[in-house]
């Protein structure tokens, strides 16, 4: 078996976004692009590359790209978790321009796209941070990426946060706990952040309890999917929170609960489960899982 890439080839990457563009007819649009991407990729004025940048919607439109399953698995060959399933045309065609950039240079590199984020619209930084994961030189650009979670524009910290490798694997602790919060905080939906289960901590695990209990005190509802990162981190000092959701009016939470507590080995946690086994039953057989949560909450919203 092949291992997954981690790292994308900018060329590869290009081509396939370039291969999806050009599906739309948009021949005008497209023939621009590729005279763009050209010119900066030979070295260039950088204000060409501003130019372009700032002039794709102009000349190629938003509409959305519209991929299939087979183009989200090619796109998850070209490079390991990159889910361009939302992506609009040009954000695609940014990201594009993005990777044609000289990447000999990465101080170069750096200092171009810095300059970019502080001139740019919430379209042009949007369509920036959900590159992140196709750029060379990935580990400089965390300073980047926790800028764009700091970003009260919820699109622009989404682009950073939703369905985007990156964090996952470059972002420190610190910066990873404040985004998967900030996620609760803006009502994001957790499960669409990559590698969500693998960077769980304890750390985090009190940070979503403390904002459950403040959430509570100001009688407000919990976000369901904040008990995920939870489950296996769950101690004694949580299990009336545990309790609470469980025992809850809201059905959502009650589910969401039962599945935390399922991801936990600690035996207070086993013993409050063992209080709904009609929830047991469902986790056993498959039929409640996160993904299923997931599910009904999009289907809810659409």
């Amino acid at each position: 078996m092949t291992a997954p890439k981690h790292t994308a080839a900018p060329e590869e990457a290009s081509n396939l976004l370039g291969e999806w563009i050009a599906r739309h007819g948009i021949e005008k649009g497209l023939r621009w692009l590729i005279e763009k991407r050209d010119e900066i990729s030979s070295g260039g004025p950088e204000w060409k590359f501003f130019t372009a940048f700032s002039g794709v919607p102009r000349y190629l439109g938003k509409a959305d790209l519209r991929l299939s399953e087979d183009d989200l698995a090619a796109a998850n060959e070209v490079r390991f978790g990159w889910n361009p399933s939302r992506w609009s045309i040009d954000q695609a065609a940014r990201s594009l321009l993005v990777l044609s950039l000289p990447p000999g240079d990465p101080d170069s590199l750096v200092a171009t796209l810095d300059k970019v984020v502080q001139t740019a619209d919430v379209g042009e930084s949007v369509a920036l941070y959900q590159t992140l994961p196709l750029l060379p030189h990935p580990k400089l650009f965390t300073a980047r990426a926790a800028e764009g979670i700091r970003s009260n524009m919820t699109s622009v910290f989404e682009a950073v946060a939703l369905d985007n490798p990156y964090p996952s694997e470059y972002l420190d602790d610190a910066a990873w706990n404040q985004m998967v919060l900030k996620a609760v905080f803006v009502g994001s939906p957790l499960h669409r952040i990559t590698g969500l289960d693998g960077r769980v901590n304890s750390d985090l695990a009190r940070m979503l309890v403390d904002y459950a209990r403040e959430r509570r005190a100001a009688g407000r509802p919990v976000e369901p999917e904040l008990w995920r990162p939870v489950g296996p981190y769950i101690s004694a000092a949580h299990i009336d929170d545990l309790a609470i959701a469980l025992d809850g009016d809201r059905e959502d939470e009650r589910l969401a609960a039962a599945l935390a507590l399922s991801a936990s080995t600690s035996q207070p946690a086993r013993r409050l489960l063992e209080t709904a086994p009609e929830l047991i039953h469902r986790i056993e057989s498959g039929d409640l899982t996160w993904a299923s949560l997931a599910r009904n909450r999009e289907e809810a919203e659409t």
